[in-house]
């Protein structure tokens, strides 16, 4: 592997290459790095196209490039990119993701997803004056969901606390537990399974009975699942969403949104940073919401991906000695290997045939993957597959 002066090669934990293809030797017919993206395909270094079913881990729905999108990024490029004043983009996009969610009553933008769930955490805080925060899902790498890590304080472990998702009697329990102690409830709407409506009526229920605030983090679903991410599709009602990823198609943009009173408390406590409203991604965000709602892309992603999940399925039949199922709803979607070396195996077959494939939740598709497309993966994967033996 290239020398690098980027501890554990890259910045994206997601993108190394031990992340995308194990820890076996790599060699230099894997890609580890690109120069370029089209569509639903990217370059490497040596200018090989992939195929790719990653899509910058979520981040881009309407596919790579989108025209639309990187034309408005221009021109919010030539009008300066940033300045000393609030854009009038920044009341504009989140007038329509108001607009789009009507739980959502007033929205803070910052870059990240991390930061979203961590700002939505702050505000659960300030507005209940408790600190106990449960969280069921990943919600970025901030010290407040990841108690025992290096470098985070032993006393954050006392602040957080795991529901196992899906458990509704578990969280019942718990929420009942910590009662008066309990600022939040941050639950992710998919974690691989959809979710039962018995958990999404404890969740909502149990944290209105002790008074904490159910935070929704849509950051992977927000623009997939549907337009309004899980609270539509399943109907909850939040007090709290963090957004992210696909609400700009890949550039750096994520928000907090929710009930006024809640949103308040941002006036009382401080979340601020100083490119949270720069041009660019505002206004990328802004044409990307316009070709979300206008090609009803929820409903494309839906049906080739479920196209997808169709044909592994069909691959887990096919293929047993290597695969136990496929997991995941259509839009996010992935196969379980008989052990982590088999499906490290599998991506780097794939990769060697054109393909980036995740050998772990989650795969993606975009606006730019169509049946075609999806076919030729399926085809790939198989006979990487049949390559093992």
């Amino acid at each position: 592997m290239t020398p690098t002066h980027i501890p554990g090669f890259t910045s994206t934990g997601s993108k190394r290459p031990g992340a995308l293809f194990g820890d076996e030797p790599l060699d230099d017919a894997l890609p580890l790095r690109m120069t370029r993206s089209a569509g639903c395909r990217v370059w490497d270094e040596h200018d090989r196209p992939y195929l790719d079913c990653l899509m910058g881990l979520g981040s881009v729905a309407l596919g790579y490039g989108h025209p639309e999108v990187g034309a408005a990024a221009t021109r919010a490029i030539a009008d300066g990119a940033v300045g000393p004043l609030p854009p009038v983009l920044e009341e504009e996009v989140a007038s329509r993701l108001a607009s789009l969610m009507p739980w959502v009553e007033q929205v803070r933008f910052v870059k990240s997803g991390a930061e979203a769930v961590a700002a939505a955490v702050r505000l659960a805080r300030a507005a209940t004056g408790r600190e106990l925060v449960f969280g069921s899902g990943y919600h970025g790498w901030l010290d407040w969901c990841h108690p025992g890590a290096a470098g985070v304080p032993v006393s954050a472990a006392a602040l957080y606390q795991p529901l196992v998702f899906n458990d509704a009697e578990a969280a019942r329990s718990a929420i009942r537990l910590a009662g008066n102690r309990l600022a939040a409830v941050v639950a992710e709407p998919v974690v691989v399974d959809e979710p039962s409506g018995e958990w999404l009526r404890v969740l909502q229920e149990e944290t209105e009975r002790v008074g904490a605030v159910l935070v929704l983090d849509e950051v992977k679903t927000i623009g997939r699942l549907a337009l309004g991410g899980g609270a539509e599709r399943y109907g909850i009602r939040p007090g709290l969403v963090a957004m992210g990823k696909a609400i700009a198609n890949g550039f750096p943009l994520a928000a907090v949104g929710g009930r006024a009173d809640l949103m308040a408390g941002a006036t009382r406590t401080w979340i601020s940073s100083t490119l949270a409203t720069e041009f660019v991604s505002l206004a990328a965000a802004r044409a990307t919401l316009d070709v979300l709602e206008r090609e009803r892309v929820p409903a494309h992603l839906e049906r080739v991906g479920g196209r997808l999940l169709s044909g592994l399925r069909g691959l887990a039949e096919r293929h047993p000695r290597h695969l136990v199922g496929a997991a995941g709803v259509p839009s996010m979607c992935f196969l379980r290997y008989v052990d982590d070396a088999t499906g490290a195996a599998v991506a780097r077959q794939c990769a060697r045939r054109g393909l980036l494939f995740k050998r772990s939740a989650y795969n993606f598709m975009s606006l730019a993957h169509d049946e075609a497309t999806v076919d030729q993966i399926v085809t790939i994967v198989d006979e990487s597959l049949s390559a093992l033996a």
